[in-house]
């Protein structure tokens, strides 16, 4: 059976959240078993410097989402675990794709498009507060995709024009200067949970509504009990589909557990209750992964070992292929 490869990135702007374990991180390292399959996770920081400038945030952020992933059992022996920076290619590839890149591809970008239309409703110039970054932010992770030739790119629904404008840039290189690159497919894996946040709007960084993966057990029990919930009473039957309690619940529990809670919703379980089971049942699965996140940031060198070797692995496939990019191109040594 052929190999496929996947790859997915991070971007380092914030704390890993309970949503950002149960969409991404958790089926990531459930993939690295797949033999038949080549797994590329990478922090991308080179993104983090478009919506932050903040840089403890972006090197704290860094720090913290490497050892979520190290403490959550990731198995870099099976995966390429790299820092985007760490892969100097990458930004001269970017480069060289942003000649194939059409400005009117870049124009229909949905973030770019966004941030015009927000300035237009506040009355100001379209173009106010949008950097280069931001504008060309599809070529960089175009040049993320293509430097490692994934066949597929887990994303959420939102990503998927990404992954095609990847596509676009690819085929115009491939048509312009021979075949160089495979054409990535967006993975939307609506079987993934998309968990609710404390306000019962998608957990989200941007809403402020997360609820942080590793909190010591006191937080995250204060946590928990901050989800909004409504005013039925102990002993009123509960509805569990339009329950943030349970749609986070049905996320970590098993069958049997779902089947129970659910069960337990109709018998008109007590708010306060549910809650109580669900940080318990949160708590029996992140426990032993948070102690060793704690040692490892406690550690920073043993993290920055790991991402070293990432850079390495990563490289062996990056150089060479930016190499074949540079000759294809014409830039290459005379004589």
């Amino acid at each position: 059976m052929t190999t496929e490869r996947t790859l997915t990135g991070i971007t380092t702007t914030g704390t890993p959240h309970l949503g950002n374990y149960v969409g991404a991180i958790r089926p990531a390292i459930a993939a690295t078993a797949n033999a038949n399959n080549e797994s590329f996770y990478f922090l991308a920081d080179f993104h983090a410097l478009i919506k932050c400038q903040d840089p403890e945030l972006v090197h704290r952020s860094t720090t913290e989402i490497a050892a979520t992933w190290l403490a959550l059992g990731l198995d870099t022996s099976k995966a390429v675990f790299y820092r985007q920076s760490d892969v100097p290619e990458i930004p001269e590839l970017c480069w060289i794709l942003n000649c194939m890149a059409a400005k009117g591809l870049m124009n229909r970008a949905h973030a770019y498009k966004a941030a015009v239309a927000a300035n237009q409703e506040a009355g100001a110039d379209p173009d106010f507060g949008i950097t280069m970054g931001l504008y060309s932010y599809p070529v960089l992770m175009a040049a993320d995709i293509l430097m490692f030739n994934a066949h597929k790119v887990p994303v959420g629904k939102d990503q998927i024009q990404h992954v095609e404008m990847a596509r676009d840039i690819a085929a115009r290189f491939n048509h312009h200067y021979g075949d160089t690159f495979v054409l990535p497919e967006a993975q939307v894996e609506d079987s993934v949970a998309v968990l609710q946040g404390l306000d019962g709007r998608k957990m989200s960084k941007s809403y402020g509504n997360t609820i942080p993966l590793f909190l010591p057990e006191k937080q995250l029990k204060k946590h928990i009990n901050k989800i909004k919930t409504n005013l039925l009473e102990p002993g009123e039957a509960k509805d569990p589909d339009t329950s943030t309690v349970f749609q986070i619940w049905q996320a970590f529990a098993s069958t049997e557990q779902t089947a129970a809670m659910r069960q337990a919703f109709a018998d008109g379980i007590a708010w306060g209750e549910a809650k109580k089971q669900l940080f318990e049942l949160i708590n029996a699965e992140i426990g032993e992964a948070r102690e060793r996140y704690n040692e490892l940031l406690a550690s920073p060198a043993v993290i920055e070992e790991e991402l070293q070797k990432g850079a390495e692995k990563a490289r062996q496939f990056s150089a060479p292929l930016l190499q074949h990019c540079r000759e294809a191109v014409g830039i290459r040594p005379i004589g």
